[in-house]
């Protein structure tokens, strides 16, 4: 049987008792309910009983839960269900989200934490986040990162019959003005080609196939040499190359199923590939036994495959040395994209290039490129359709002194 008592004007506190712990305390949950302005006493009194059933009801099916705090719940659903059911590098992106998310609502119970609670940190995180390592703002996918932790954690919850309702349904992350990617131009392109001819062939290949495939970073660093068909011309991604504090460097699938795909390169491309295969060969026969057969196509002196970070480093030293403004080495599948896109390549065949798991993702990072390259679409639908011929006209006539019509 629900207790009721009176907390405040209007405001009650209604009490159920769930049984007893393992050491015989007796367990209760609790909610509160605030009587709208304007209800008379007896409209108080049925509504107030209406709300006890209810909660009561809702106790005893076990669908709400207010001795499990969030930080407790959220550290069992990583484990218990996240951890199985994601890919290790977003696993432990989600263990780093931990630190701001439980320092605002971690020590709160489960069913006390409400939709103003959560954007209350969003908000926060939002004008005040700070990036621990730069101290830059965050970014808004970054705060979009920890709302889906708290959004997750607590789906979850409620599949599970602890809560009713997600409070995060209702929480919106503020607008924020978008930034233009930063991409080479085809001139600028055309200069760095120039300048990787002098450089290591390893280093060399890696930013040219980025270009030529618009690979992700971990997408090349994962191929080997099973994946390249040189007969054919073609290469194969079936797997990625992640990196971890606990693990170190790893294999992991893709990031999607229809990442799994294969590109076809042209002769330029394919020529490097036999080349640097030819060196990597000499290597593993100077190194002997010290080589680690890895398969990979970019790895150390010794065979074993290269950090994640090392072409990133690379290039950004390259950019400094030879005066060319630096962008990330994900600008290469951007400008990959922006090509294809410019001499009108169709979504879905950006799409597949690029191994988006839907078209929706590509038309939501190239709206811009895709729009510019219907402006010209329309100008050469116009130019085309333009079948008005230009007639010459004849002369203006003007009459003589007799009075006949003389030309001007």
């Amino acid at each position: 049987m629900a207790n009721i008592r009176k907390r405040g004007e209007g405001t009650y506190e209604i009490k159920v008792s769930c049984g007893y712990d393992v050491n015989g305390k007796q367990k209760c949950q609790y909610m509160t309910w605030k009587a709208t302005a304007g209800m008379s006493q007896k409209q108080i009194d049925k509504e107030l009983q209406r709300q006890a059933v209810l909660f009561e009801e809702s106790c005893k099916q076990g669908q709400v839960t207010a001795v499990v705090k969030f930080e407790t719940f959220a550290d069992q659903w990583l484990e218990e269900h996240h951890k199985l059911n994601v890919r290790h590098n977003t696993y432990q992106q989600s263990k780093r989200l931990r630190k701001r998310i439980y320092a605002a609502i971690g020590h709160m119970k489960l069913d006390k934490i409400t939709s103003r609670h959560v954007q209350k940190f969003v908000n926060d995180l939002f004008t005040n986040g700070r990036n621990q390592q730069t101290g830059k703002p965050l970014s808004r996918k970054t705060v979009i990162h920890h709302l889906n932790f708290i959004s997750t954690a607590f789906n979850y919850a409620v599949r599970m019959g602890l809560l009713q309702d997600n409070p995060c349904t209702r929480v919106t992350v503020p607008k924020q003005e978008s930034k233009e990617k930063a991409i080479y131009t085809i001139s600028e392109m055309e200069q760095i080609f120039e300048k990787l001819e002098t450089e290591p062939m390893q280093y060399r290949l890696f930013i040219m196939l980025a270009v030529y495939s618009g690979f992700r970073r971990g997408e090349l660093l994962g191929c080997e040499w099973k994946d390249v068909n040189f007969e054919d011309s073609l290469i194969q991604v079936k797997r990625t190359s992640n990196y971890c504090t606990e693990r170190g460097i790893y294999t992991d699938t893709t990031k999607t199923k229809k990442s799994q795909r294969i590109l076809k390169f042209p002769p330029l491309i394919m020529d490097m590939l036999k080349e640097h295969k030819a060196r990597q060969d000499f290597e593993r026969k100077r190194a002997g036994s010290k080589w680690q057969d890895s398969d990979r196509l970019f790895v150390q002196w010794d065979g074993s495959p290269i950090h994640n970070n090392t072409p990133y480093t690379w290039f950004k030293r390259f950019c400094e040395r030879s005066g060319f403004r630096f962008c990330d080495i994900h600008s290469m599948r951007h400008f990959h994209a922006s090509v294809l896109i410019s001499t009108g390549a169709d979504v879905a065949a950006v799409s597949g290039d690029l191994g988006h798991a839907t078209i929706g993702t590509t038309m939501n990072i190239y709206c811009h490129a895709f729009q510019e390259a219907r402006v010209k679409n329309c100008e050469a639908i116009t130019n085309a359709l333009n079948f008005k011929k230009s007639v010459e006209k004849p002369a203006p006539h003007t009459p003589d002194e007799n009075g006949e019509k003389m030309a001007v």
